[in-house]
């Protein structure tokens, strides 16, 4: 016999807070796995879009780590991976999964990679996490309910001229891309006070929503790269979207202190930072 109690649907505060334990402790083993088990030897399985878009076996195992971890707990739920992962699902909840943001810095040693991990329910973000495992980091949001770093409330810098702000950014693999969002960054370059360049989406917009950075912005984005740090970005008060009257997506992610944000935004959309 059904236990009615136990088959009752959950309500949205109990499902957040669901999704948001289970991401947690998805993170936090992954994050372990990839700390504790790299390969003093780690070499590249595989490239992607051009060959320095690389993956290595350790982002494949992180990934069925997540995966399997979730699923056996929420057999109904969708998954979208960057390494693969990928399920409809039937309960309207959907996983986005990068098991590492920051490969390259992973291959090389670099401590600034990170595990993301967000949850959508019907479509929209509801919970983030963004576990950074050599910087001792996890950052969390769940939509509504603010932002944090290692359980500790976090806000966005208080917003200083566009002049002297510090911009994170990051760059494309295909020589293309690149050669144009060079061409935007030598514009934007003397406009700001500087630029940063830290190899993980996750961890920049985590480090707008904790005060590191003023705003951050990068073409070509997947939704893993992003799902969870703009979350996280928002929840802390930043604003986040694309270009103007756009949300965040493939084309452009711009994320900042709002005072920041708007003179950044329209600013990047005159530079062309949306075109390849």
């Amino acid at each position: 016999m059904s236990d009615p109690l136990k088959d009752a649907p959950l309500q949205s505060g109990e499902l957040k807070d669901e999704l948001l334990t289970l991401a947690l402790e998805a993170a936090r083993r992954a994050g372990d796995l990839l700390r504790d088990g790299r390969p003093a030897d780690l070499g590249v399985a595989a490239t992607k879009s051009s060959p320095i878009d690389v993956v290595t076996d350790m982002d494949i195992a992180s990934e069925k780590l997540i995966t399997g971890f979730l699923s056996q707990r929420r057999p109904e739920d969708g998954f979208l991976g960057e390494e693969g992962a990928s399920a409809e699902g039937s309960s309207g909840v959907r996983w986005v999964i990068d098991p590492i943001d920051g490969t390259v810095n992973y291959l090389y040693g670099l401590p600034s990679w990170a595990v993301s991990i967000a949850a959508e329910k019907d479509g929209e973000t509801v919970v983030g996490v963004v576990a950074a495992p050599m910087r001792g980091e996890t950052s969390h949001a769940v939509l509504g309910g603010g932002a944090f770093l290692n359980n500790a409330p976090i806000r966005v810098r208080p917003a200083p001229p566009l002049s002297q702000a510090l911009i994170g950014t990051g760059f494309g693999y295909i020589a293309e891309r690149r050669a144009a969002q060079a061409a935007v960054l030598g514009s934007l370059l003397p406009r700001v006070r500087d630029i940063r360049r830290g190899g993980s989406a996750a961890i920049d917009l985590c480090d707008v929503a904790c005060g590191r950075l003023d705003a951050y912005y990068e073409r070509g984005l997947n939704p893993w790269d992003f799902a969870a740090g703009e979350l996280i970005a928002r929840e802390a008060g930043a604003r986040t979207a694309g270009r103007p009257g756009e949300p965040a997506s493939h084309e452009l992610t711009v994320a900042g202190s709002p005072a920041v944000f708007a003179e950044l935004q329209p600013l990047l959309d005159d530079l062309g930072a949306w075109r390849d």
